[in-house]
């Protein structure tokens, strides 16, 4: 069975298995959004459907979220994540067949880390370009002598999402294992199902949190 280990590239320790699935499963993605995309119907079917479907659920929690004007312009953002994060989620699910190891490149604490941190350092840029340099004043706000407990809220945020979605992830995953040796036939395929939707609820789980952290860059500034 196929398993990468991580090596040291330019003095980093980068782990290639999930660095390789995190490609895989953006291919996956954009197999899916082509396959989707190629020929619209107007009364969508198969793989159209499936995702209009998701697309829909979206905007409509980006709408009661972030308003029109945030749905707008996130709406690309914010599909994208929830649909690499879902589908990274269930790839840990796919039969091992050999000689390939299929892992959830969100059980690793690293790329679930990466993608909070991302999200949290956009909302400043993003409220930055909607308000200006002004946006960065809720720092300080009401006095500065809040800075450093905005601070430490700030970074608790990236913290609690990327260890909620890897905990339920790598979680998911050693269970899977766990009760595929203990009866191979019939819990796992139960487990199974359970999996695929704990994993669909963790991407729109961290999707929301995502929204609701965006709130405030198009929220009315004075």
């Amino acid at each position: 069975m196929i398993h990468y280990y991580p090596k040291e590239i330019f003095g980093h320790v980068v782990n290639m298995q999930t660095l390789y699935m995190s490609w895989f499963t953006m291919a996956i993605v954009i197999l899916v959004m082509y396959l989707a995309t190629r020929k619209l119907q107007y009364l969508p079917s198969g793989a159209q459907n499936v995702v209009e479907t998701l697309i829909d659920m979206l905007n409509s929690l980006m709408q009661a979220n972030l308003g029109d004007k945030g749905r707008k312009y996130m709406a690309p953002f914010v599909i994208t994540l929830f649909m690499y994060i879902f589908i990274g989620n269930e790839i840990g699910l796919l039969p091992q067949v050999f000689p390939f190891h299929f892992t959830s490149p969100t059980n690793d604490i690293n790329t679930t880390l990466g993608l909070a941190i991302m999200v949290i350092l956009s909302v400043q840029i993003v409220g930055c370009m909607q308000h200006g340099l002004g946006y960065l004043k809720h720092f300080i706000s009401p006095h500065p002598l809040f800075l450093p407990i905005t601070l430490i809220d700030e970074s608790a945020k990236p913290i609690t999402m990327g260890f909620r979605l890897f905990g339920n992830i790598l979680a998911g995953e050693i269970l899977l294992i766990v009760l595929n040796m203990l009866a191979p036939w019939l819990v796992p395929n139960i487990w199974i199902l359970f999996s695929l939707a704990v994993g669909f609820l963790q991407a729109i789980i961290f999707s929301i949190l995502t929204m609701s952290h965006f709130a405030s860059a198009f929220r009315e500034h004075h």
